[in-house]
């Protein structure tokens, strides 16, 4: 099919929401990744949006809302602590967890007896939602296992032929998918991190980091969040994230191990004979920048990445949480 791109406005909005409720799917603008968005209560539509990114069917969707009433519509129980989260978080970058109605398809949830819930921090996009009038499940508006878009470029790159629309919305603020949290006895537990930290979680109740987010999922594990199971944003080159508590280690190790078609990733070049690539000077810049780092070093055929590990801290958990998937789990400890 022809996939058109418009600029995201009143007008094409009341496009894509005809789109959407004539059963068919559309990329749209968030704070945190472009998605692909669908009738999260279709399976018919939901099944589009796994055909198109070529995504495991194991794998579950968010559904994305406008107003935290609707919580109401499709959760049979919510939690007392997630009324007090989204007041403080929505409309933002934190996806909350809790038993689903049958009225949410299995397509949606990816089997599993939960769905997934978060309120975007785009304007348009949640008068979108509205102009539906049911919840949209959006995953990344990519192809599976690609870095996932900050720019409709990066969406149309993936997914031209394949969707009929691209709503463009501009660079996305945040640059990362959203922190997915889970209700424990105690507080939360931290499924993917994202723009919403442990620390800010932490002001608010007690705050666990499944293993997953830093070792990955284990082989027969179950995944109840996106980001968890499969490897993730990853570039075409082989990424290799290096821990090391110093830079004059990272550059003496990259000095030693790069040939002419090693990239390096860092804003901070200073003796590094390899080419560079620029991807922030801070956890909030390497976060918005980094997905578009990956694809611009495919852009510029780099065959093998180096990037030094963030600090596992603030946002900086994020990043390197997407970073290891990236690289599949190759990292080199100094």
């Amino acid at each position: 099919m022809e996939t058109q791109i418009l600029p995201i406005n009143d007008y094409s909005i009341k496009l894509a929401a005809e789109l959407l409720k004539s059963g068919e799917i559309a990329a749209i603008p968030t704070e945190t990744v472009y998605g692909l968005a669908g009738n999260g209560l279709s399976a018919q539509s939901v099944k589009k949006i796994f055909v198109a990114k070529n995504r495991p069917a194991d794998n579950p969707l968010i559904l994305h809302i406008p107003d935290t009433d609707w919580l109401y519509r499709y959760s049979k129980s919510v939690p007392e602590p997630a009324l007090k989260l989204a007041e403080r978080f929505w409309p933002g970058s934190l996806t909350m967890i809790m038993p689903k109605n049958n009225i949410v398809p299995d397509e949606t949830s990816g089997g599993l007896t939960t769905a997934a819930f978060r309120m975007p921090d785009n304007k348009y996009t949640l008068k979108l939602i509205e102009l539906c009038g049911f919840p949209l499940a959006a995953p990344s508006a990519n192809l599976s296992g690609l870095p996932s878009p900050t720019e409709a470029r990066h969406v149309y790159n993936d997914l031209n032929g394949k969707i009929p629309l691209i709503l463009d919305g501009g660079s996305c603020s945040c640059g990362l998918e959203s922190t997915v949290i889970a209700f424990t006895e105690k507080g939360v537990k931290i499924l993917r991190p994202g723009g919403v930290t442990p620390e800010m979680l932490g002001e608010f109740c007690e705050v666990e980091i499944d293993k997953a987010v830093t070792e990955g999922l284990e082989e027969d594990g179950k995944a109840f969040s996106p980001g968890m199971k499969y490897k993730h944003y990853s570039p075409k080159a082989a990424v290799y994230m290096i821990e090391c508590g110093d830079y004059g280690d990272f550059i003496e190790f990259v000095n030693n191990n790069y040939d002419e078609n090693t990239l390096v990733l860092t804003d901070v070049a200073g003796k590094i004979r390899a080419k560079t690539l620029s991807y922030g000077n801070t956890d909030k810049r390497e976060a918005a920048e980094l997905f578009s780092a990956l694809r611009q070093a495919d852009e510029l055929g780099a065959e093998k990445i180096y990037v030094k590990a963030p600090e596992k801290k603030g946002i900086g958990l994020a990043v390197y949480n997407r970073l290891i998937r990236a690289a599949a789990f190759k990292v080199i400890k100094l």
